[in-house]
């Protein structure tokens, strides 16, 4: 999923400032809402057979103009993320699906092409706000929260990604790498060893300004 999801920025990168470049870049903040996609997962050891956790994201941003080609943009968002992992005990199999749910404020450096094309990257800080786990097979189906005591309360992280507007309309792409590990102690540090958040964002936003 890394792999793909940095293809995909560099490939969008180079594409848009070749066709849509602008002759000036925003110099005004540019504020708004967005929301999509996420796909998350957890590197956990000794697990081979793993699958994204696909989830959502919703927030709003603003754009703080340095210079004509410079810009700071905090946001501040809901994240869905964790993973899905198969488990076999003792002859029974099924499927564990993590969901742990952040409040997240990333700050980004914002390098514009113009108008229309943003390269960002920053770091990000987040607040884990419900942990919960989500189980389907021979043991039966079952839902239930995880002691939010059992994980790092708060999670950071390095993020960047790729922003093309379509006048108020934006498109973008993002990735981003948690340091922390996600686990503190307990059953989830058990399960989940030092594993550390890691995902992939498409969104779709609005400006209002």
């Amino acid at each position: 999923m890394k792999k793909q999801f940095i293809n995909l920025l560099f490939s969008s990168a180079v594409i848009s400032s070749l066709t849509l470049l602008d002759a000036a870049a925003q110099t005004t903040p540019r504020t708004g809402i967005k929301g999509g996609l996420n796909a998350s997962t957890l590197y956990l050891d000794n697990v081979e057979d793993r699958n994204e956790r696909i989830g959502f994201h919703v927030g709003v941003f603003t754009q703080i103009p340095v210079s004509s080609f410079f810009a700071i943009q905090p946001e501040l968002q809901y994240s869905m993320k964790g993973v899905s992992a198969d488990y076999n005990l003792l002859g029974a199999s099924g499927r564990n699906t993590f969901k742990l749910n952040y409040v997240e404020l990333p700050v980004l450096a914002t390098f514009k092409l113009g108008n229309s094309v943003d390269l960002q990257a920053g770091p990000y800080a987040s607040y884990l706000v419900s942990s919960k786990v989500a189980s389907e097979g021979d043991l039966g189906s079952d839902y239930r929260s995880i002691n939010r005591d059992n994980f790092n309360t708060f999670d950071y992280g390095l993020a960047g990604g790729l922003n093309i507007y379509f006048g108020t309309v934006l498109l973008g792409l993002r990735y981003g790498q948690g340091l922390q590990p996600v686990a503190k102690d307990g059953a989830a540090r058990l399960v989940m060893g030092k594993a550390k958040n890691a995902v992939g964002q498409v969104s779709i936003g609005f400006t209002i300004k």
